[in-house]
């Protein structure tokens, strides 16, 4: 059982809980019916809020559909205020743009092109919406004084800006190409830059809206005076430097150039020196031509539109072109009239223009690429007379040394080499320097199948066989030559000389391997016609030596006693040798053999034959006794006989 106590005690604490959640249940009841009063309070503030809302909308609605309306309408209001003061401008837009058209725009183009585009566009307005306005045509005459003024200006400028080139700079740019090291390309800034803008600018506003072409002609036709007048300064630079330091070169390249184009050094003033500086003058003219050409077309494609720039750049460069092309057809008939009065060597002269044309011909095709046919056949035109005269004056050339003529007042008097023979071979040494030249011009004359896509080993071919061709004509009329001289000895004095010049003259010089490619034992052939020569020039000494033989001599015995006609017959021996042996040196002494080695061979041979056969001679005669007067007859000792033929050939002695 629990005690009583306790049970009591937990009847109290039950109590007070009870009476705890009484406490709270009431005011849970009394919370509720407050917000139940709240609840309804707001409901009835919502709904009159409600209530007034509606009322208020029903309102304001119509207040705002009206402004609505009204703002639309002040829009259109503005809108037209604006159009209207748009349109109003273009009725004074020849009003605002005047003094500055008739200023011009030299000095501030970018704010007359801004008043020539607000004038564009009044036309096109007046176009567009009252094309009979008076006003249309006021805008019309303006903008069109607009574009000639620009027309004006884009001369000017060109005009005003555009330089020839300087020949130093020119000569800097050719020789850029042939420096042995390589550098920075040379550039040439043909108009400054803030003007080439302007007239990038103007041009390309002519083209899109000036709609007119002109200035395109303008430009070719300013262009293309400077371009003629860069290349003749260049000519003139030549023609005053070779007269005064003949430095033809700027310091840049002076010392860097190879062998393009070919510098001589200066020589004394004369006629070969002034054909040589026209020589080196044109050549330079040519490269310098085609550097020019290229740096005017990279100038015209920032200012031509590009459907204009080959025909603009075929008309800028005509001038200069055709100016060249007729200085080249000058030296061909220069080289025509040179044939015609048998000058062969000035037609050498177009030798190392035709090579330089020819090694130039690839960049000046690329150059020339898209112009018309008729500008591009300019170049293959003059190649192609150079070739033909150059082919005409080597055949004709080497029928002039077949047919020179056999005069005795131009024959040497001491038989040595004919003005002839020195003249050939010096005029196949300087083929030398264009062997593929002179090839190819021969070659360009072939009809054959075969030479119709000739390669270099033909055309060496053909110049082996022309070279072979000019020394046969020289053989044959050298011997011809011969035949003037009435002492056989001196005929082969002379043909030794010559086909002794000709040898060593092909032997020293590559003529030599060109003869071989077609004639290969030309050496031997030589030296075999030379050897004939000495043998037959030898021959003349037997009507000495025939003296001192023994043949139809009878045998003398020493100290035996000789009859008169025996002595005489010895007499006659000692004085045909003695007087032979004088005349022959005394007219030999004045022939001339200029090869050294071969005078001297010469000299050793003949005095090896007469000394030996003299010695026998004296030793036979020594103790007989044919003379009370011996020395009448043994005239010369052995040794004197030796000094007197060392002194044949011998002018100077």
């Amino acid at each position: 059982m629990i005690p009583t106590q306790d049970a009591s005690a937990r009847k109290r604490e039950i109590d007070e809980k009870l009476k705890q959640e009484q406490d709270t249940l009431s005011f849970i009841r009394e919370n509720l019916e407050k917000s139940d009063q709240l609840t309804n309070s707001m409901v009835s503030i919502l709904s009159s809020f409600e209530s007034r809302l509606m009322q208020l909308e029903n309102s304001i609605i119509p207040v705002h559909k009206q402004t609505e309306n009204l703002q639309r309408l002040q829009d259109n209001v503005d809108k037209t205020l604006s159009c209207m003061d748009h349109v109003i401008s273009y009725y004074h837009v020849a009003k605002d743009t005047d003094k500055i058209i008739k200023e011009g725009p030299s000095g501030r183009l970018d704010e007359y092109l801004a008043c020539i585009a607000k004038i564009q566009k009044a036309v096109e307005y007046f176009q567009d919406n009252n094309p009979d306005s008076p006003e249309l045509n006021t805008v019309k005459v303006r903008f069109e004084k607009g574009k000639e003024l620009l027309e004006a200006e884009f001369h000017s400028l060109l005009t005003r800006y555009s330089k020839p080139v300087p020949p130093i700079l020119i000569l800097d740019m050719i020789g850029a190409d042939d420096e042995l090291d390589t550098q920075e390309e040379v550039t040439l800034d043909h108009l400054p830059e803030t003007v080439l803008q302007d007239i990038i600018c103007i041009s390309s506003w002519l083209v899109e809206y000036g709609r007119n072409q002109d200035f395109m002609n303008v430009y070719f036709q300013i262009r293309s005076s400077q371009l003629d007048r860069s290349v003749k300064s260049l000519k003139e630079h030549f023609r005053k430097s070779s007269s005064s330091s003949g430095v033809l070169y700027s310091p840049a390249v002076q010392n860097k150039r190879k062998d393009t184009p070919t510098k001589k050094p200066p020589k004394r003033p004369g006629k070969d020196d002034v054909l040589d500086i026209e020589i080196d003058s044109y050549i330079h003219c040519i490269s310098a031509f085609v550097k020019l050409a290229q740096s005017e077309y990279q100038l015209l494609t920032y200012i031509i539109p590009e459907h204009h720039q080959k025909k603009t750049f075929d008309s800028l460069i005509q001038e200069a072109l055709d100016n060249l092309m007729l200085e080249g057809d000058n030296i061909v008939s220069a080289a025509r009239r040179a044939i015609m009065r048998h000058d062969y060597s000035a037609v050498l002269t177009i030798f190392p223009i035709l090579k330089h044309l020819k090694q130039t011909k690839p960049e000046f095709d690329q150059v020339l690429q898209g112009t018309a046919a008729s500008t591009k056949n300019k170049l293959p035109s003059l190649i192609t007379s150079m070739e033909t005269i150059g082919a005409k004056a080597l055949e004709e050339f080497a029928d002039s040394i077949k047919n020179d003529p056999d005069k005795e007042y131009n024959m040497p008097k001491d038989g040595t080499v004919h003005e002839l023979t020195s003249n050939a071979i010096l005029f196949l040494q300087q083929l030398l320097d264009f062997q593929e030249t002179a090839g190819a011009m021969l070659a360009s004359q072939e009809t054959s199948s075969s030479a119709s896509s000739y390669s270099s080993e033909f055309s060496r071919r053909l110049l082996s066989t022309y070279i072979c061709k000019v020394l046969g004509n020289l053989q044959l009329n050298l011997l011809s030559k011969s035949k003037v001289y009435e002492d056989t000895a001196l005929s082969a004095i002379f043909l030794h000389n010559n086909y002794n010049y000709t040898l060593k003259s092909l032997e020293k010089s590559e003529l030599i391997q060109l003869v071989s490619v077609t004639q290969r034992k030309a050496e031997t052939q030589y030296r075999e016609l030379i050897e004939q020569q000495i043998q037959s020039y030898q021959r003349s000494w037997l009507k000495v030596t025939e003296y001192i033989t023994d043949r139809n001599m009878p045998a003398f015995q020493p100290g035996a006693k000789l009859k008169d006609k025996e002595r005489q017959m010895i007499k006659d021996k000692f004085k045909g040798f003695n007087d032979g042996l004088e005349e022959l040196c005394k007219i030999q002494k004045v022939w001339a053999i200029p090869d050294k080695d071969q005078r001297d061979a010469i000299r050793q041979a003949q005095k090896r034959m007469i000394t030996q056969a003299y010695r026998a001679f004296l030793q036979r005669y020594t103790n007989i006794s044919f003379t009370k007067n011996p020395e009448k007859y043994y005239k010369y000792r052995p040794e004197q006989v030796e000094a007197m033929i060392e002194r044949l050939f011998d002018t100077s002695a």
